[in-house]
C-alpha cells in the first residue's frame, strides 16, 4: 500500500498501541490514517500521531472487510498440517513492517507430535525483531490463534527465544527486496 488514506471510524474500537503494546480505544467519528492493511490487522495513525493496531474483527470500524486466510491444504497428515502451520504464519505480520513474520525470518522452528492418530500438538520457536519489542505478545498470540484454529491441532505452544538474536540478514530476499534492502 502506497498511498495513505483517511478513515472516519464508523464506531468504537479497541486498539494496541505500537510500540509498547498498551491497550487503549478509539471513538467513532476519529480520523485515522490507514498505514497498513496486511494479514487479519490494519495498523493506522491516529488523530493525534500514535501508530496503533487494529484487529481484523473489527474491519468494519474502518469500512473494510476481514483479511483473507491462509489457503489450507485440506488433508490430516503431518506434513498437511505442518504445510497449513507455515501458511497461517505467513498472514502474521509485524504492525510496523510489511512483510510477513516467516519471510521477516522471525520463526526458527515448527515442530508437530502426534497425541492422536490425526490430531497433533504443534511446537513454534520463534523471535523478535528486538528483544524489548512491546509487540511481541501480541505476534506471540496471532501464531498461536492462528494454529490453534487449524484442523487436526490439538494443541499449540509458542515459544519466543532471543538467542540467536534477530538480524536482518535472517530475511528472505524476497523481503529484503520488499523493504529495498537488497
Amino acid at each position: 500500500m502506497s498511498e495513505k488514506e483517511n478513515i472516519t471510524l464508523t464506531r468504537n474500537v479497541d486498539v494496541i498501541t505500537i510500540p509498547d503494546g498498551h491497550i487503549g480505544k478509539l471513538n467513532a467519528g476519529d480520523i485515522v490514517t490507514l498505514h497498513q492493511a496486511l494479514g487479519d490487522n490494519f495498523t493506522v495513525i491516529t488523530p493525534y500521531g500514535h501508530m496503533v493496531r487494529i484487529a481484523g474483527k473489527d474491519a468494519d470500524a474502518l469500512g473494510r472487510e476481514a483479511h483473507h486466510s491462509a489457503e489450507l491444504v485440506s488433508d490430516n497428515s503431518e506434513a498437511a498440517v505442518k504445510e497449513n502451520c507455515w501458511a497461517v504464519m505467513r498472514t502474521v505480520y509485524d504492525p510496523e513492517i510489511p512483510v510477513n513474520i516467516v519471510d521477516l525470518g522471525l520463526v526458527y522452528e515448527c515442530q508437530l507430535h502426534s497425541v492422536s492418530e490425526s490430531d497433533y500438538h504443534v511446537h513454534v520457536i520463534m523471535t523478535l525483531t528486538a528483544p524489548g519489542c512491546g509487540m511481541g505478545p501480541v505476534i506471540q498470540g496471532d501464531v498461536e490463534k492462528g494454529i490453534r484454529d487449524l484442523p487436526n491441532v490439538a494443541s499449540v505452544n509458542v515459544e519466543v527465544c532471543l538467542d540467536p538474536p534477530w538480524s536482518r540478514e535472517m530475511m528472505s530476499e524476497v523481503a529484503q527486496v520488499q523493504l529495498g534492502l537488497f
